[in-house]
Formats: structure tokens, sequence, C-alpha cells
């Protein structure tokens, strides 16, 4: 447990409830995220900053979680790389991870559903929090999947594919950008091309 790239010593402050311990490390990408979807290639640094605080029966994390998210944007097809960070609050309960399906009732109750959504158990009674978990549910649940290069970002025409942010007077008798769903953006060219 000691030499798990993703293990934090917790053993100073899970003696008794009241006591926290801050953390501000960077952690490898696990496997298994989907790298080509998710854009967090495995083994990049992810970095953890903020607290373990202790209560009655674990520790919970208040923490942000930070990664380079490498991404097409969802528009023109650019490639971007982009800091990307979200805030976890999650709960580490005092128990073997074997008891874990007995005692999740228990859980709930004690950090309450608000407070704590996921809970990861610490191991070697309560000496070691294992990351791993964690940081691979955040980056599958919790990163956007439509990034964009910037917010003005006017896509591809849908013809021939020539970029509209390049070329802002292309036209074609019925140039569309690449999707067809943004119909926000489509009226605004249309607006432009009649101006």
């Amino acid at each position: 447990m000691e030499n798990s790239p993703w293990s934090v010593s917790v053993a100073q402050v899970a003696s008794r409830a009241g006591q926290s311990k801050q953390i501000d490390s960077d952690f490898p990408a696990p496997s298994g995220i989907g790298d080509d979807i998710i854009g967090v290639k495995e083994g990049e640094p992810v970095h953890v900053s903020g607290s373990f605080d202790s209560i009655v029966d674990g520790l919970i994390l208040n923490a942000d979680i930070n990664a380079p998210v490498h991404a097409e944007c969802t528009r023109c097809l650019k490639p971007i790389i982009r800091d990307w960070t979200t805030h976890v609050t999650v709960f580490f309960p005092y128990h073997d991870e074997r008891d874990n399906r007995r005692q999740q009732d228990e859980v709930d109750i004690i950090a309450g559903e608000e407070e704590s959504e996921d809970t990861y158990p610490l191991l070697n009674n309560g000496s070691f929090a294992d990351l791993e978990a964690l940081l691979r549910d955040t980056l599958v649940d919790e990163l956007p999947l439509q990034p964009l290069c910037r917010e003005d970002c006017r896509g591809l025409c849908s013809q021939c594919g020539v970029d509209l942010n390049e070329n802002p007077d292309h036209k074609h008798e019925t140039t569309d950008i690449r999707f067809a769903g943004l119909a926000d953006l489509k009226a605004k060219l249309e607006r432009e091309q009649q101006g």
C-alpha cells in the first residue's frame, strides 16, 4: 500500500475525530479511463489539493482535482489542450474494503447524501487512502465531452470542410456549419451572410 502511486498516508488524522490533513500532490492518471475519449492520458499528472477531515467513522476529503485535457474542438476539430478543474467531496469510511457492502447504509447516514455521493474505503486499518478509484471515477464522470477551442468558434463548412474561423467570408448557396444541431451559431452565420 505504501508504494502505491495513488496512496496517501492518513494515519495521523485517523486516530480521532476533529483532525485535518492537507493534501497538495500530483498523482498519475490511472489506466482504464478511456484516454481517447476523456483526453487525459494514462500516467499524466493529476493534481489534488484540499484536505482530509476526520469524523467519528471516517475521513471526508474536500479537494479540487485538476488535469490537463487533450481534446478536439467540437466545432472546428482543432486539437486543444485545456486545464480542467472540478471539486469533489467524498467519504472514506474506517472499515475494511470487504465490509464496504455491509456498512454502506451506515455510511450514507453518517456522511449524508449531500456531503458524499460516493464512498471509498480506507485501507490498512485506516492508515492509507488510495485515490486511484476516486481519480478514475472523477475523470470519467465529470469531464465535459464537448470542448470548444474558443467560445465564438464558428466550426467548419459542412460542404467542403473549410474552417469558418479562418475564412469568415467563405460562402456556399447553403453554407452550413459541420454540426447542424448548433442552431444558434447557424442563425448567426445566416445573419452575417445577409447583412
